[in-house]
């Protein structure tokens, strides 16, 4: 069977995996401002105690329910939080199991109570991946000839079908899209979205869409504990005044929507309209193997359905 992913180096579309850089939020959006006891430059959360009560807090658990949850004693939930008792690493995975903390996050929990982080970060090219590069392969591979891509939980292109490189050419000349948004090492999807010389002209519901991912991308920042790679994608989206309207303006929106907010994408007589689906990785024990996000874009329309080959010369 025909390799149909595109990882392609050189001319073609470039899709590797990369470690972002960090910044830090632009402080001129306060409203957008992560909370000072959530980032992961305040010394405060290196305290197992506070980690602690943050997620508790997070999960709507009081301590009697993280105690009964647990099987220990509320008085020794109260404990670990203020410090005055330190738990064992196996009561770190317990607390973290029961809290339903993400891996990267609990080798956060892992290092403040004194301990080594467990959970790997295995890069998707290591051999240990192998047989899970095999099924995003065939995943990405029977979604064709409609888009899909893997992407990482900084919104970096991982892997692409044919679909999915169709679609952004049809859009961005493949030259446009290095030249601009390949210089840093990586494709971000939400960069290509949301940059003037990208997407962005060919979004007919452009707000919507902006809103959306902005709303997502600030949930994101809202968890990360350990980096400030997505405050820094944040920061950048929004120093764009007119898409700091959109998030000021949307975010304050109770105006209803359809069923399933589509992607509506128009190039001279070229109309397109996608709906996603998104799918994880069931019970991963490394940490990028959780964060990967496979999206698949399905037409929403017949219209669609009708159009379409005309990109991919599929009949």
């Amino acid at each position: 069977m025909q390799d149909v992913r595109d990882e392609v180096i050189g001319a073609n579309l470039c899709l590797p995996i990369c470690n972002p850089q960090s910044a830090i939020l632009n402080p001129q959006f306060p409203c957008l401002a992560m909370p000072q006891q959530l980032t992961a430059l305040d010394d405060r959360i290196n305290s197992f105690g506070m980690l602690l009560k943050q997620w508790r807090d997070r999960r709507n658990f009081s301590q009697l329910d993280l105690a009964l949850s647990s099987e220990v004693s509320q008085r020794h939930i109260s404990f670990l939080e203020s410090g005055r008792a330190k738990p064992s690493q196996e009561m770190v995975l317990q607390l973290a199991t029961v809290l339903e903390i993400p891996l990267r996050q609990q080798n956060l929990l892992l290092s403040a109570a004194g301990y080594a982080p467990i959970h790997t970060e295995t890069d998707l090219s290591a051999p240990e991946t192998i047989q899970v590069r095999k099924a995003l392969d065939l995943i990405l591979d029977r979604h064709d000839p409609y888009p899909a891509f893997a992407i990482d939980r900084y919104w970096n292109l991982l892997l692409t079908n044919q679909g999915a490189t169709r679609l952004l050419g049809a859009f961005i000349a493949p030259e446009r899209l290095h030249g601009i948004f390949y210089a840093d090492g990586k494709i971000n999807i939400l960069r290509v979205m949301f940059h003037s010389q990208g997407l962005r002209p060919f979004i007919v519901n452009w707000e919507s869409i902006a809103s959306h991912a902005l709303q997502r991308l600030h949930r994101e920042t809202l968890l990360e504990r350990d980096s400030d790679s997505s405050m820094t994608l944040l920061n950048e989206l929004i120093s764009d005044p007119d898409i700091e309207r959109i998030w000021q303006t949307e975010r304050r929106s109770t105006a209803q929507h359809a069923l399933l907010l589509s992607l509506h994408l128009r190039r001279d007589d070229l109309e397109l309209k996608f709906f996603s689906t998104i799918a994880t990785l069931g019970t991963p024990y490394d940490i990028t193997l959780q964060e990967l996000r496979l999206e698949c874009l399905f037409p929403a329309d017949e219209a669609t359905e009708r159009n379409w080959p005309r990109i991919t010369n599929v009949r």
